[in-house]
């Protein structure tokens, strides 16, 4: 089953960061990377009184199911020294789980597809270059169409 996750990181060594997020991601037991999209810099979303960040999306093939891949990444995030102060704020690593197939659900501790990655450009971009056809199971559009009407 196919998944994206969205990695951003805004301290410190913040290309090291996103590089071993991946690189973690890809030991995961019954995760395949199967493409990464460019690393681009961008501003902060929601509190930008920080720095930049680096971002990029991961396309996976993996039969580990969603709420247990987050568990798995929330974990690599631990690793890389996350933490958690405040809404929105400076991260050494964020992964967050855009798409798992066309799969919709909310729990307590996932909602897919994510509420928010609509709004964000700096999502759409990665996305557009990965799966710019990938239809979103909720809005019912293609991402590169969402992307063009945001910008």
């Amino acid at each position: 089953m196919y998944c994206y996750l969205g990695l951003g990181s805004n301290l410190g060594n913040k290309q090291n960061y996103i590089t071993n997020a991946i690189k973690y991601i890809s030991e995961l037991e019954n995760v395949e990377i199967k493409r990464t999209s460019s690393i681009i810099t961008t501003k902060p979303y929601g509190k930008i009184d920080q720095p930049d960040f680096l971002n990029c999306v991961v396309e996976l093939n993996t039969n580990i199911l969603p709420e247990e891949l987050l568990k798995k990444c929330l974990n690599i995030e631990d690793q890389l020294g996350r933490s958690r102060k405040g809404k929105w704020g400076p991260r050494t690593i964020d992964i967050d789980m855009l798409f798992y197939e066309d799969k919709i659900m909310n729990t307590k501790l996932l909602v897919l597809p994510h509420p928010e990655l609509h709004k964000r450009e700096f999502v759409l971009i990665s996305l557009s270059e990965l799966c710019p056809d990938l239809i979103h199971p909720i809005i019912n559009k293609k991402i590169k169409d969402i992307f063009l009407e945001l910008k």
